[in-house]
């Protein structure tokens, strides 16, 4: 037997519950992974907060995960090659990884870079291939410069780090309040600039004479979508992950792993986001680790949106 997390229904994180479950062995092109740790982002919650197309319920909590395979399935290859029992892997773009063990498609499953503990692995994909496909759709390229709006998040320290390693110089804004999410971004490369009333012109003086190619928006606000919309003119090297209601009205380009376009990219750059981290070009801060039982705690921690860093849950 297992314990796993599951929404039973549609509605908040406070109606999830905690069971034993039956791990099913590994069929064909499946293995079975002990889980070391689970990431924690706060798709987790809003993809079960209410009803929406394609969610059947329950619907077991969780996409990513580190941890070690335990049984392999016939004909099972990963997505970076064989699998064998005692392998340390990250598992992505799957279901239930808020568990003690889970049995996936192999195709999901990756050697975990030996640079990361379960903790940061398991924080490592849903970000880093959301950050990827930004830098896609934009066709940012060395020597740019690009503006990117809440850029001591995970997508935005992701970006950061992604950007460096092209060669992208990036500006990235934070909160006027916060000394450690500036440090933050200076430590990854960027450099920092307060949102806020005046905030063109803090770009303007960050930029030094350099054209913002691009722009790169994660945290959603009126603010940063009208700065962005005033300094790139093409818009489709204008892009959201919160905001689609603005890029619709305004013609910018919008993701989300939902759609299928998505999706697709997201499962190529897997490979990529990992030989970044391996490579050590790719860090994942850690703020907190919480018990696998401390779930609602550490799902709601996160959903301040300021958690200072990554969450991991550790059966």
């Amino acid at each position: 037997m297992a314990k796993r997390w599951t929404a039973p229904a549609p509605g908040p994180i406070e109606t999830w519950s905690f069971d034993e479950v039956e791990v099913p062995a590994p069929g064909p092109d499946e293995v079975t992974i002990r889980v070391r740790a689970a990431g924690v982002n706060p798709a987790d919650a809003k993809h079960v907060a209410q009803a929406r197309p394609g969610a059947r319920f329950p619907v077991p909590i969780g996409y990513e995960l580190s941890g070690e395979i335990t049984a392999v399935g016939t004909d099972a290859v990963g997505g970076s090659g064989d699998l064998h029992t005692g392998d340390e892997v990250v598992a992505f773009r799957v279901q239930g990884a808020y568990a003690t063990f889970v049995t996936v498609p192999a195709r999901d499953v990756f050697a975990k870079p030996a640079t990361l503990s379960h903790p940061e692995a398991a924080n490592l994909l849903l970000a880093g291939t959301t950050a990827a496909e930004m830098i896609q759709v934009t066709r940012v390229v060395a020597g740019e410069t690009v503006l990117l709006h809440a850029a001591s998040g995970a997508v935005g320290v992701s970006l950061l780090q992604q950007a460096r390693a092209l060669g992208v110089r990036v500006i990235g804004t934070v909160s006027p309040d916060a000394a450690d999410s500036a440090e933050r971004v200076r430590h990854y490369g960027g450099i920092p600039v307060a949102y806020g009333a005046g905030l063109r012109e803090r770009v303007e003086a960050a930029a030094d004479g350099a054209p913002i190619a691009a722009a790169w928006d994660a945290a959603g606000t009126d603010e940063a979508i009208d700065v962005s919309l005033e300094f790139v003119t093409p818009r489709d090297r204008i892009v959201t992950i919160v905001a689609p209601d603005r890029a619709k009205d305004d013609d910018f380009l919008w993701i989300a792993g939902a759609r299928p376009e998505s999706a697709r990219f997201r499962d190529i750059a897997r490979a990529r986001v990992l030989e970044l981290a391996a490579s050590g070009a790719l860090e994942v801060p850690i703020a907190r680790t919480y018990p696998l039982a401390d779930a609602i705690d550490a799902v709601g921690f996160v959903m301040t949106g300021h958690p200072g860093g990554k969450v991991a849950l550790e059966p």
